[in-house]
């Protein structure tokens, strides 16, 4: 726990654990898959970002921050983390 990449993927992850816990309970709303694909997100963001960090290089940070902004709108989009379930 070093770098902001960490930080963020962390808490990002974090929450992702939390609905995860949430959704668990009750009628299925979401794929497990889904949860995955958020997952290797953060691990992938993290992983970018501090090579980036590491190696100074720009490119690296720029897909890191894209990969980390798709992630964050894959859980916007796909798992809609603020929907109530009756809709």
């Amino acid at each position: 726990m070093e770098t902001p990449y960490d930080w963020i993927t962390i808490i990002v992850f974090a929450g992702l654990i939390v609905l995860f816990l949430q959704r668990s309970q009750g009628v299925a709303r979401d794929h497990l898959w889904q949860y995955l694909v958020a997952a290797i997100g953060c691990a992938v963001t993290n992983y970018l970002g501090n090579e980036a960090l590491k190696l100074d290089m720009v490119g690296y940070h720029a897909a890191a921050i894209a990969l980390g902004i798709a992630t964050l709108a894959f859980i916007w989009i796909v798992l809609q983390p603020f929907s109530n379930a009756n809709d």
